[in-house]
């Protein structure tokens, strides 16, 4: 753990021995990320990642101890840090902040699976949170309630990314082409599920589960806040 801290937050960029350093961990990263995109995490491997940068495995291995300390980098990288507010309250900052987080994950959806669990996070990451926290500041919210807003923020955004990456062409829609092929003579068995896909198709309202579910999260600490009067 002491090395992946040293890794991912400061003094590990080149190492101390042997030969000149020719490589970066931006660029080592850079390498892993472009892997994971195209074939997934599991095709992550320091030999493959070594060919991409068009080096030995022992070389990479100078840089980074292993596989390990190499995905949390990728997924420091990957995520990055987060784009500057543009809102000035704090429910459209939250809002903003969300949709860019999804969007970040949409972009790098093996990232989904490599942040769960207890883990060294690293700096852009520790960035994402801190701007959540501190978009609160001033409700009135002690610090337990904000970082549970944050927390819940980020488990809808993951959530509804997980289903992205599973159906590109939209969860929700699949899910109606599927579930709408065996309601088909079964309506009378299912009567609210087959008016609700038939409304859904008519207002073209389908998809829209990530906006609505992020709405409905802050309408509850909106109504929190204002019955603190």
């Amino acid at each position: 753990m002491a090395d992946l801290m040293t890794l991912l937050w400061g003094a590990g960029e080149a190492p101390k021995r042997g030969p000149r350093p020719t490589l970066t961990l931006d660029a080592i990263a850079g390498a892993g990320i472009g892997i994971a995109d195209a074939d997934g995490l599991a095709a992550v491997t320091m030999q493959r990642v070594a060919d991409a940068l068009g080096v030995t495995k022992m070389a990479l291995y100078r840089y980074v101890p292993g596989k390990d300390e190499l995905v949390a980098l990728m997924v420091d990288r990957g995520i990055g840090a987060p784009p500057r507010h543009e809102a000035d309250d704090w429910r459209a900052c939250l809002t903003e902040w969300a949709l860019h987080l999804f969007g970040r994950f949409h972009r790098h959806p093996w990232a989904l699976g490599a942040t769960v669990g207890a883990r060294v996070l690293g700096p852009h990451e520790l960035d994402w949170m801190e701007q959540a926290v501190a978009a609160l500041d001033g409700t009135g919210l002690g610090g337990g309630e904000r970082l549970d807003v944050a927390a819940t923020l980020a488990g809808h955004v993951r959530g509804i990314a997980q289903q992205a990456a599973a159906v590109p062409d939209g969860p929700e829609a699949a899910m109606a082409t599927g579930i709408g092929a065996i309601l088909r003579g079964r309506e009378t068995r299912f009567p609210a599920l087959t008016a609700a896909f038939g409304s859904a198709a008519e207002e073209g309202t389908g998809d829209n589960a990530l906006e609505f579910g992020l709405a409905r999260i802050l309408d509850g600490v909106e109504l929190l806040l204002a019955g603190r009067g």
